[in-house]
């Protein structure tokens, strides 16, 4: 066992069934589960970052009540019953713990778990073309978002997740990328990888995949998120994945009114101008080295090749729906929204200070 705290003062750590799954996260970004009560204070479920991604990728938005999303069969550890307490907390990572009456009395929360992620590949290689003149003479990673470059923000959150070692991997005008890793300062090993031509979006693994004895990270150097990495890590272990592709939703709006009908044709109603959602790939991935075993040294290979690849190869691939901001910088427009973005936020920490 590595050891567990006893939880009584439980600010932060409570949720109620009928509160909408947002506010229920925004408490998860401190603590790493919720117990659900009632009006009486007993636990009728629990709620953990994993329960709310796999409740959005089975259609669940962040407005619904925690009641839906929320694990309705949790285990529960009676006051006393120590042997039996212990041996839970080991296996579940907490458990709450009620009197004889059934109410929440303490909450166990297991310790001492395994380190963090260790390595990422941030991927730069690209030319930025959709950007136009922007990416003539600056390529699209370094140039600059709230003051300072989109590079600069995608490194920090990796460091401030405990990554210690990044291979960047460069290929158009890389020089300046040399020049930006020579300059910078931070507490992650930065290495360079050149891509000798363009590799696609998977192609550089090939490059390190010899370096690679551990799971890892894989970053597109066009992507802006406050996703949280060690939720990541904990869901990929927790299902045993291979490899876990983080998701984002996507909304297209229908500006007409959709006529619904039967298989004779008859009609059944219009629904006005509703949005289709899909699941897009996000550009970020978490791997095990064998995904890495799979990219030939040199040869172009693009991530949905490398994925179908991998399933068919008998790797176990999971699902993680992001619910954090999340935005890829690829096109004008979306590049002045994160500007924009990151350049409020930027002002209002000036002001509190």
């Amino acid at each position: 066992m590595t050891g567990a705290r006893v939880i009584t003062h439980f600010s932060g750590f409570l949720a109620k069934p009928e509160e909408a799954l947002r506010d229920a996260l925004t408490r998860l970004n401190a603590v790493s589960f919720q117990v659900v009560v009632d009006e009486d204070m007993k636990p009728i479920g629990t709620l953990t970052d994993g329960d709310a991604r796999r409740s959005i990728l089975g259609g669940a938005s962040l407005n619904d009540a925690v009641g839906r999303c929320m694990n309705a069969k949790p285990k529960i550890g009676l006051i006393g019953r120590d042997d039996r307490n212990w041996d839970l907390v080991d296996k579940l990572g907490f458990l709450p713990l009620v009197d004889r009456h059934g109410r929440l009395s303490a909450i166990l929360e297991r310790q001492g778990a395994g380190g963090g992620i260790g390595t990422a590949l941030l991927m730069a290689g690209g030319r930025g073309t959709r950007l136009g003149a922007r990416t003539k003479t600056t390529p699209k990673p370094l140039l600059a978002v709230g003051g300072k470059p989109i590079i600069e923000h995608i490194i920090e959150g990796l460091e401030q997740a405990g990554v210690g070692r990044i291979f960047l991997t460069v290929h158009y005008l890389a020089a300046q990328f040399e020049q930006f890793v020579a300059r910078r300062k931070g507490h992650a090993d930065i290495e360079i990888v050149h891509e000798p031509a363009q590799l696609g979006t998977a192609g550089a693994l090939g490059l390190v995949r010899h370096k690679l004895n551990e799971p890892f990270l894989v970053v597109n150097a066009d992507v802006l998120t406050d996703v949280n990495y060690g939720a990541l890590q904990a869901f990929h272990d927790r299902h045993n994945f291979d490899g876990t592709v983080c998701i984002a939703q996507h909304r297209t709006p229908i500006p007409f009114g959709v006529v619904k009908h039967d298989a004779a044709g008859l009609f059944e109603g219009v629904e006005e101008k509703p949005e289709i959602v899909h699941f897009i790939a996000a550009g970020i991935n978490y791997f095990s080295p064998e995904f890495a075993a799979l990219v030939p040294s040199n040869t172009p290979t693009d991530m949905p090749e490398l994925l179908n690849c991998a399933q068919k190869a008998g790797l176990k691939i999971g699902l993680f729906p992001l619910h954090e901001y999340w935005t890829d910088v690829g096109t004008p427009d979306s590049l002045d929204a994160a500007d924009r973005r990151h350049g409020s936020r930027k002002a209002a920490k000036g002001k509190k200070r």
